[in-house]
């Protein structure tokens, strides 16, 4: 629905991991399983900085291996699932942090908005040398703080314009509304709601639907001519 709009480059998590429960009962002959973060407590331990080199490396090496396959046009957005949105934000907020200091802008696409499909906070920082923002955790830890945590602080609040996709029947539905409503700026976050589980929407309804906001989304950000 998105061509030829927009061509999707897909790039591949740098780390092995597990299967998740979702992923393991579809694909289970789709081995070997990546993951862009630790998730699971007996997952190797890695620091930060190595972590987030990793990430950027993959990256880009998505991004040279389809310039390669005769792609010419401009990186305008990203667009991830379940974890894959999780860091799909954390890189927008990595854009936006980066903007406000001086020298730490490196030759990198200027993304315009995130597509975010039943993902959860807290963001992750991918700025290891800058100092990380109450609210985020780093690279190297596995990603999750308590539902009752308090941030009372706005440095956490990405304002680049991001699109939620929920699943209603999703198990994680509170999680990724915590991500919606404490991560994301209240002008700048849309939001699609849709009936379905932990999985990315395939029926023509609820795929039009999400096309129709990204369609918007593009326009209202200069992708795309009004």
């Amino acid at each position: 629905m998105l061509l030829p709009t927009f061509r999707l480059c897909y790039a591949e998590a740098p780390f092995p991991s597990q299967a998740g429960t979702d992923v393991g009962s579809v694909y289970a002959d789709f081995k070997p399983f990546k993951a862009w973060l630790r998730w699971l407590p007996d997952e190797p331990d890695r620091d930060a900085h190595t972590a987030v080199e990793q990430i950027e490396l993959s990256l880009r090496q998505a991004m040279a291996d389809d310039d390669l396959k005769g792609a010419t046009g401009e990186w305008v957005a990203l667009l991830g699932f379940s974890q894959g949105a999780k860091m799909c934000a954390s890189l927008l907020f990595a854009q936006q942090i980066r903007k406000g200091e001086p020298g730490t802008n490196r030759p990198w696409p200027r993304f315009r908005f995130a597509v975010l499909l039943a993902g959860r906070g807290p963001l992750v920082s991918l700025t290891p040398e800058l100092p990380m923002p109450r609210g985020l955790v780093d690279a190297s830890t596995i990603s999750t703080l308590s539902h009752e945590q308090n941030l009372r602080s706005t440095d956490h609040i990405l304002q680049i314009p991001t699109i939620h996709v929920h699943g209603m029947h999703d198990p994680g539905l509170i999680l990724h509304r915590e991500l919606l409503e404490q991560y994301c700026g209240r002008t700048s976050a849309r939001l699609v709601q849709w009936d379905g589980e932990h999985r990315v929407p395939i029926k023509t309804k609820d795929a039009t639907a999400v096309v129709s906001e990204i369609l918007s989304m593009a326009r209202d950000t200069g992708v795309l001519s009004a």
